[in-house]
């Protein structure tokens, strides 16, 4: 990657300062740092929401990216479609090497039923890191949080992306779901309906069923799968 040449220890002193910064200062010092070599990730799940909602404040018609696996819910091709509606950001929808036709034809029928590894990797991963190739980016904004897993728990607010070679932003790390929803109320912020059905993450259909009372919050992920992570962020 051209651009800004930044170390390992200066990504650790904006890490220990970014713990006392608001999201909004943290997104601001991305932008300010790195445009226009800099692009937002959003799933559209609610902190993805959050975090389209705050970046709209600040940089308006940021590079906005989300790979469409076309697994999605209805639900959730519908939130896409009133995001794009209410946020002028540039729209950048990436899509896998094969569709679902020819992923059962030419590699497995139903792939996500016996190796959702594979699946993600084909679907989400390698799409990914074609788009990082090719876009010329120096960092990127997610929307973790560390209460959202064991997986997540030690994320840094900034931190050095070893697997794209980008730096990485995660603005909501210190958050919890109730400040998620604190801000998706507050602010009007539009959100997949299936949250309101117990479904607290939402990714592809196949793999992705509603959370049961006193299940952990991500259960609903790959259930039945000793999998917890799609590729992306680990």
């Amino acid at each position: 990657m051209s651009g800004p040449k930044v170390t390992d220890a200066q990504i650790g002193v904006w890490g220990e300062k970014a713990e006392l910064w608001t999201a909004e200062e943290i997104l601001k010092h991305a932008f300010e740092t790195f445009s226009p070599r800099i692009a937002v990730a959003t799933s559209f799940g609610v902190e993805g929401m959050v975090v389209l909602d705050l970046l709209s404040r600040i940089e308006p018609k940021a590079k906005v990216f989300y790979i469409d696996t076309q697994f999605f819910f209805p639900e959730s091709y519908d939130l896409i479609e009133r995001a794009q509606k209410r946020y002028s950001f540039e729209w950048i929808r990436i899509l896998p090497e094969f569709s679902p036709e020819e992923q059962a034809r030419e590699i497995q029928p139903e792939l996500y039923k016996t190796d959702p590894d594979r699946c993600c990797n084909i679907r989400k991963v390698l799409p990914l890191k074609k788009f990082f190739e090719r876009a010329s980016l120096d960092a990127w904004v997610a929307s973790l949080r560390r209460d959202q897993s064991s997986t997540r728990a030690k994320i840094g607010i900034v931190e050095r992306d070893a697997k794209f070679g980008l730096v990485k932003f995660n603005p909501l790390a210190r958050w919890t779901w109730d400040d998620v929803w604190l801000h998706v109320k507050a602010n009007d912020v539009p959100y997949n309906d299936l949250h309101d059905r117990h479904y607290p993450s939402i990714g592809c259909r196949p793999c992705t069923r509603a959370v049961q009372p006193g299940e952990d919050m991500r259960a609903g992920r790959w259930s039945g799968f000793q999998k917890t992570e799609c590729g992306l962020h680990k």
